[in-house]
């Protein structure tokens, strides 16, 4: 099984802080939904936090900031502000995009801030989101995700464990986050964050050059 490229989905695979996000915002949705959408630090806390989160992070707020901005560009996070909003907030908008309900959410929240899980520890560890009555139901929820086209969105994995597909394919005993530190995941969203600003800048200079024609 060859990596996944999410092309149709979110253009190329999520950086692990975008995965960490995301994966926060999902489960505060469901598990605090009286402080949901969260404001950036909130969502920091959230990210950074020491259970059911693995590996544990240390993330700097200029991270998450990066991580939120790339969301946004491919339309899997929202920011929200005014109306009654003294301060921005941020949503994730993963469901709408994908088409995803309580249960299949459940499962990719897990993965995402948890990493590879077998079918039994998924089915203890979404009781906050969705409550699985068998066995039996998580495993068809993960083979219904797996079949989803154009992309799946996860893939079975030796020793019974799934992953979520929306960063690529994990690799073999990956280095830790708390390992490479808080400024490295920063380091490499800051160059995709000036790739993207810098296609914005070519676009809106090709747009100009289109407009005088007709002056």
């Amino acid at each position: 099984m060859g990596p996944a490229t999410q092309g149709s989905i979110t253009g190329e695979p999520l950086h692990p802080v975008e995965v960490r996000v995301l994966g926060a915002l999902l489960e505060k949705e469901v598990t605090t939904p009286e402080y949901y959408p969260l404001t950036l630090n909130a969502l920091v806390n959230a990210c950074n936090q020491k259970s059911s989160r693995d590996p544990v992070v240390n993330y700097e707020e200029e991270a998450v900031q990066q991580a939120l901005a790339l969301l946004r560009h491919k339309g899997l996070a929202v920011r929200i502000s005014g109306a009654g909003h003294r301060v921005e907030k941020y949503a994730h908008s993963l469901g709408e995009r994908l088409n995803l309900g309580r249960r299949e959410s459940a499962v990719l929240c897990v993965l995402m801030l948890r990493g590879p899980q077998t079918v039994g520890e998924l089915r203890g560890r979404t009781e906050r989101i969705h409550e699985f009555t068998e066995l039996e139901d998580v495993e068809h929820c993960l083979e219904s995700l797996a079949a989803r086209t154009p992309e799946p969105l996860v893939a079975a994995m030796p020793r019974g464990r799934w992953c979520h597909l929306l960063g690529g394919v994990p690799g073999p005993a990956p280095e830790s986050a708390e390992k490479r530190g808080p400024n490295v995941p920063a380091a490499g969203l800051e160059e995709r964050v000036t790739e993207l600003e810098r296609e914005v800048a070519e676009l809106k200079q090709t747009l100009e050059s289109f407009r005088r024609q007709f002056e």
